[in-house]
């Protein structure tokens, strides 16, 4: 599912349960466990990111577990906007 000046978030990609190869995007020092779609979204309202919900969406690794995903708006890098997402997680459950 490709867009245009969009950027694609997984909650998979923040969950500190996974592993790199099954998904994980963020060191395990940023990472938390089972990520919800709504503390991302959270997140990224914080930061004034201006994300938009799919909640039925399920990750091609596991189609059968619709975890939602977060599409927000490309500004910067997808690496330096996940790990901005992520420190914003990780203070939210510290």
């Amino acid at each position: 599912m490709r867009k245009k000046n969009k950027i694609l978030f997984w909650s998979v990609y923040f969950d500190l349960e996974k592993t790199r190869t099954e998904g994980r995007r963020v060191p395990k020092i940023l990472a938390v466990s089972s990520p919800k779609l709504d503390e991302l979204q959270r997140a990224a309202k914080q930061l004034g990111l201006n994300p938009e919900v799919v909640s039925d969406a399920a990750h091609p690794s596991c189609p059968w577990i619709r975890t939602g995903l977060l599409i927000i708006p490309k500004n910067e890098t997808k690496g330096k906007t996940l790990k901005k997402i992520a420190k914003e997680l990780h203070s939210f459950r510290i």
